[in-house]
């Protein structure tokens, strides 16, 4: 009699960490690049000036959200780092009371004060400080912070989001780009929400008009601040 094949579960907690800089990277830089481009042609700004305000909104977008990213993220990193050490040093101080704090954690989610502490002397003995990190702190190796993964996530996807609008404006005359941007940003949006919702078991509807309108008011105000401006200068 052959043995069932072990079903492999995919949950999405573990792309949360990736997922949330790369959604947030290609929303920015979409949004941002467009915006930017739009308020500027909407200015009377020369085609030339359109696309230098792209490329240079392309490039400093990219490298704030890099470096935004690597700062917060390394601040986690080193909250948990610290957490970490503190739990080290009062595993080695007080053993038995981590064993006894650890079992009244396992009897809070459900297990009987008996097994729980035999649960948590057999952890002890083989990971201490890992079944501390993991079931008292709440770290673990899908939800540990990774800053330097997180700022090229990041600068990556601003990259990628900001470039098409880029390119529309390079190829789309003078007079037009505000109407053409406008709509293929708010369609790359709409694509954008739909994948990320998807790739993290959320609505996709829901995900989809949010970050339409989000998107399609930020371009809107920046165009009436550029025609502002631009009829003022």
């Amino acid at each position: 009699m052959s043995r069932p094949t072990r079903k492999q579960e995919r949950h999405a907690v573990g792309r949360l960490g990736w997922l949330r800089a790369a959604v947030l990277g290609a929303n920015d830089g979409i949004l941002s690049t467009s915006s930017l481009i739009i308020g500027v042609a909407n200015a009377h700004g020369t085609h030339q000036s359109v696309l230098i305000a792209g490329v240079a909104g392309l490039v400093a977008g990219a490298m704030s959200m890099a470096s935004g990213e690597y700062v917060s993220v390394s601040s986690q990193a080193d909250s948990e780092s610290a957490d970490i050490a503190r739990e080290g040093k009062e595993l080695r101080e007080d053993a038995a009371g981590e064993t006894r704090e650890l079992a009244d954690i396992y009897v809070k989610r459900g297990l009987d004060s008996t097994l729980a502490q035999t649960v948590a002397e057999q952890l002890m003995a083989r990971d201490a400080l890992g079944a501390h990190t993991r079931d008292e702190l709440g770290i673990s190796d899908m939800t540990a912070a990774r800053p330097i993964q997180a700022a090229l996530a990041s600068a990556a996807a601003f990259s990628a989001g900001g470039l098409p609008p880029l390119l529309i404006a390079v190829v789309t005359p003078a007079g037009v780009e505000t109407a053409t941007i406008s709509v293929v940003s708010l369609m790359l949006l709409a694509v954008l929400g739909a994948v990320g919702a998807r790739a993290g078991g959320a609505n996709m509807i829901k995900a989809t008009v949010r970050v339409v309108f989000c998107g399609a008011l930020a371009m809107a105000i920046t165009a009436g601040i550029g025609a502002i401006f631009g009829t003022r200068v």
